[in-house]
C-alpha cells in the first residue's frame, strides 16, 4: 500500500525549497560589493576581447 503524505505539508515544502533557490540566485546576483561586479565585469569585457584579437578573418 502507498504511504499516505499530508498534501499541505508536502506544498509548503516545495513552496520552501523554490524558495530558497530564489533566495540563492539573488545572493549570488545582488550579495556583490561594487568592487567585486567591476573585477568581473571587467574580467568578461577582457576575455571577450582575448577571443576577438585571436579570431581569424578569412572572409
Amino acid at each position: 500500500m502507498a504511504e499516505v503524505i499530508n498534501l499541505r505539508l508536502a506544498r509548503k515544502a516545495r513552496q520552501r525549497a523554490e524558495g530558497q533557490a530564489k533566495a540563492a540566485e539573488n545572493r549570488a546576483k545582488f550579495g556583490q560589493t561594487k568592487a567585486q561586479r567591476t573585477k568581473t565585469q571587467n574580467e568578461a569585457e577582457r576575455a571577450l576581447k582575448a577571443i576577438d584579437a585571436h579570431r581569424r578573418e578569412d572572409q
